[in-house]
């Protein structure tokens, strides 16, 4: 299993990935939980887009990521190597600490932090969430997340081959956790005790803040339970998506979208002048 994981290669990894997009693609037009008003496929190429700008970035980071993690197994540097598990209950802990720290932590902080919300609400922009919401992540966010990684990988002691089962089922869990699709609520619940389902999550896309401050997690909904960020809605389907403030259709394209954070800085310098000069 470590072998195959080291040694897989990237494109079959892109593969797989690809292949976990187009078969939810696929159900969320048999079983969709809402109809698209608009074109489904000009929606899907604007998140494609940003798609293609968060491969170039973590392709541009993935040397500090590998050498994160060699260098720790090399050492046997990080917490987990300290209490000398058994592998498999290594492997165990490891994902569940990049998962902690990779993506509900640092999740949690672009929430609470007012400069790294300006890049990270494009995301929450999208007014029609499905699974290619997924991908849709300014390039600057795309950075805080590696960094989020290489933070869990470092202090944790994570191996490499755990890092690209972490991350390929992390890409896969978080399409099928935006995915367009109605599960029946019995088994969506049951779902949502132990990983992140789709109703769990369309929760966090609310256009409601409370609820959009809510359900941070990707791929196990235990960490929102046990920091009490977890909420419930008794129907989804009436959940209006996005925020108050971007309903225009120009925010649904790729230029206003990568404008979008300084776009606000530049009208919060605005408001800030009037002020001072009333």
């Amino acid at each position: 299993m470590v072998t195959f994981f080291e040694n897989i290669p990237s494109y079959y990894r892109t593969a797989i990935l690809v292949g976990g997009l187009l078969l939810l693609w696929i159900i969320e037009g048999v079983v969709p939980q809402f109809r698209f008003r608009n074109n489904r496929y000009r929606h899907a190429g604007t998140n494609l887009f940003f798609t293609l700008s968060t491969v170039l970035v973590n392709t541009g980071c993935a040397f500090l990521i590998v050498k994160a993690a060699q260098w720790t197994s090399e050492t046997h540097f990080g917490l987990l190597y300290q209490l000398h598990l058994p592998l498999w209950l290594h492997a165990v802990l490891a994902i569940l600490m990049l998962d902690l720290i990779g993506a509900y932590l640092i999740h949690l902080v672009q929430h609470k932090t007012a400069w790294m919300w300006h890049y990270h609400k494009i995301h929450h922009i999208d007014t029609a969430v499905d699974a290619s919401t997924a991908l849709r992540h300014h390039p600057v966010e795309s950075i805080f997340r590696v960094v989020a990684l290489f933070v869990a990988i470092i202090t944790m002691g994570v191996p490499f081959w755990v890092v690209m089962l972490y991350q390929s089922v992390s890409a896969f869990m978080s399409q099928f956790n935006h995915a367009n699709i109605r599960l029946p609520k019995w088994l969506d619940t049951t779902l949502s005790w132990i990983i992140v389902s789709p109703d769990m999550h369309k929760v966090h896309h609310s256009h409601h803040q409370p609820e959009t401050d809510s359900n941070y997690a990707n791929i196990f909904s235990i960490w929102d339970r046990l920091f009490g960020t977890f909420t419930t809605v008794r129907d989804t389907t009436a959940i209006r998506y996005g925020l108050d403030e971007y309903q225009a259709p120009r925010y649904q394209e790729v230029g206003p979208l990568l404008k979008v954070p300084w776009e606000q800085t530049y009208n919060t310098k605005e408001k800030l002048s009037g002020q001072h000069n009333l």
